[in-house]
C-alpha cells in the first residue's frame, strides 16, 4: 500500500518538529548552540535529512538529533556543559583546522564538545561536514557497484 504524498511530507517533518522542540526545551546557551550548529549544517549540506534516533530513558525518551546523507553525517547530543557532535565517520576525516577535540581514540568516530562561549569556525565546520557527506556518498557509491 502506498503512503499519500501528503502522509510523507507530515511525517518527514516530524523529526525536525521534534529537534526544534528539543532546542526550545533546553532554553539555554545549549539550545542556542544546538540551533547554531543545525544550521551550519543546513547551510553546508541542503539535502541533509534530520532525523531522531535512540530514544531511550537515560535521554528522557527525546532521542538524539541525527543529520543524513547517504548515511549519518553526524548527531547533535546535549550534555550539562556541552552539545556534542560526533561524526559517525570521523577517523576517516582529514580535519585540517583541527575542530575534532573529543572522542579522539576511537577508530572510527570523532567528536567536537561545544562548551558555553565557544565561537564556532564556521568555515572548518562545513568543510568537515561536507568531507563526511563525500565520503558517505562514495561508500554507497561502492556499495551499489558491488
Amino acid at each position: 500500500m502506498k503512503k499519500s504524498r501528503a502522509k510523507e511530507a507530515t511525517d518527514g517533518d516530524l523529526p525536525s518538529r521534534l529537534i526544534d522542540a528539543r532546542i526550545r526545551e533546553l532554553g539555554d546557551w545549549r539550545g542556542e548552540m544546538l540551533a547554531r550548529v543545525r544550521a551550519i549544517i543546513r547551510q553546508a549540506d541542503p539535502h541533509v535529512i534530520e532525523q531522531v534516533k535512540w530514544k531511550k530513558p537515560s535521554n528522557a525518551m527525546r532521542g538524539v538529533p541525527v543529520w543524513e546523507h547517504d548515511g549519518i553525517i553526524c548527531t547533535g547530543e546535549t550534555y550539562k556543559n556541552a552539545v556534542k557532535m560526533t561524526f559517525a565517520k570521523g577517523a576517516s576525516l582529514d580535519d585540517p583546522s583541527g575542530l575534532f577535540n573529543a572522542s579522539l581514540e576511537g577508530n572510527t568516530r570523532r567528536a567536537i564538545d561545544l562548551h558555553e562561549g565557544d565561537r564556532i569556525n564556521e568555515k572548518a565546520l562545513k568543510a568537515l561536514i561536507r568531507t563526511a557527506v563525500a565520503l558517505n556518498t562514495s561508500a554507497l557509491k561502492r556499495k551499489m557497484k558491488a
